[in-house]
């Protein structure tokens, strides 16, 4: 789960990570009166979108009077912001964040990630940091310090003395910068993070190392120990098809292609979107209903995939294990009777009670059209959307 930048800075706040002084607006009228509280000018307006790239796209800015504070919210607010992360179609920006001006002498990176192949948590900085950070670490990744941390151990001081060695911190920002990347991993552990990110780090004309920007990605498959963070998830972010889908427990995530796909087993899913590129065709959902699916499940799976006007065929691969053929079978046509199905429908079906799962598609009377195999599944839906 993401979240936006004012809400991970309000846990870095908890976590006695400096901040900005600032707060959040929905309207010009409340970012005057924030600006006001902040008790002088310049202050910066940023846009609460879930995308990086920001500042890149306009959606950060300086204001240096109340007048022009207002003028610059009413530029922001209702914009629909496009940024590298967001794609051509944008996002439409519905508040900011408005913070105290800094004297910046200094912008750093600084990440904490957790790495699969090490099994290791991984502390990631870089002098230079700010905007153009991805283009450091594709044509200088030399320049980008990793520390990699046993979890079982923890973070311990020499970690966090390799990362201010390597960041050329002064002496006098070495002891707050080693306390401040402590709590960093102290949140990163205690909230079951899967990124928590900082771009830029400032280092201050008075010497201060400060959280300019704020980023959180949380793994969604803790969040039942962390009823709290429920209250940051911002629907408006989020694809109206991936909301309706985590009602039932379905894992899906909307991509731009026009073949829908209901699969059951993550790996399984992968291999058949990888299938579908190579027939030629490009995939329009990934959709886990898992191992142990049932028939409604089924059912809501095919009507999300239906709810996607992109999508022109629909892929169901499906090995019958806890999840039988028949009861595929009949979430099928239950989902059929009650969407009306209008684009062709491949199936292939191998595993527990799959002659009894044919059986049921094929008196069924509906359109559909069966695969010998994977491949064969995949060249055949990829024809059906290229015609």
């Amino acid at each position: 789960m993401k979240i936006h930048e004012y809400q991970s800075k309000e846990l870095f706040k908890k976590y006695n990570i400096p901040i900005p002084e600032g707060g959040v607006a929905f309207s010009s009228d409340e970012a005057v009166t924030v600006a006001e509280k902040l008790g002088g000018y310049p202050v910066v307006l940023k846009a609460q979108i879930h995308a990086g790239g920001r500042g890149k796209g306009g959606g950060v800015k300086l204001a240096k009077s109340a007048e022009e504070t207002k003028n610059v919210a009413q530029e922001i607010i209702g914009m629909n912001l496009v940024t590298h992360q967001t794609g051509a179609e944008g996002r439409l920006v519905k508040k900011i964040l408005v913070e105290q001006g800094l004297n910046i002498e200094k912008e750093l990176y600084l990440s904490i990630i957790s790495d699969r192949v090490s099994a290791k948590i991984v502390v990631m900085a870089s002098e230079a940091g700010g905007m153009d950070i991805e283009e450091v670490a594709a044509k200088t990744p030399q320049k980008i310090i990793k520390v990699f941390i046993n979890p079982l151990l923890g973070i311990q001081a020499y970690h966090c003395r390799r990362v201010a060695f390597g960041l050329n911190l002064s002496p006098q920002l070495m002891k707050p910068f080693v306390a401040m990347l402590k709590n960093l991993y102290q949140l990163f552990v205690e909230y079951d993070c899967s990124l928590v990110e900082i771009n830029p780090l400032v280092l201050t004309a008075e010497e201060t190392v400060i959280a300019l920007d704020a980023k959180i990605n949380f793994d969604d498959n803790a969040l039942f120990r962390h009823k709290d963070l429920l209250e940051y998830r911002d629907l408006d972010e989020e694809n109206p098809l991936e909301i309706e889908a985590s009602k039932f427990n379905l894992n899906y995530i909307n991509l731009d292609g026009n073949v829908g796909n209901m699969v059951n087993g993550a790996g399984l899913a992968m291999a058949t979107m990888d299938l579908i590129k190579l027939a030629g065709a490009e995939p329009a959902n990934f959709l886990d209903v898992g191992g142990g699916a049932s028939a409604e499940m089924v059912e809501n799976g095919f009507r999300i995939i239906l709810g996607d006007e992109n999508v022109k065929a629909i892929l169901i691969n499906i090995f019958g294990g806890i999840l039988r053929c028949d009861v595929l079978a009949e979430g099928v046509i239950k989902a059929a009777q009650k969407t009306g199905i209008k684009v062709p429908v491949v199936v292939r079906m191998e595993g527990t009670n799959v002659e009894e799962g044919r059986n049921i598609l094929s008196k069924s009377g509906l359109n559909l059209i069966t695969a010998t195999d994977l491949k064969d599944a995949a060249k055949k839906v990829a024809k059906l959307v290229g015609e």
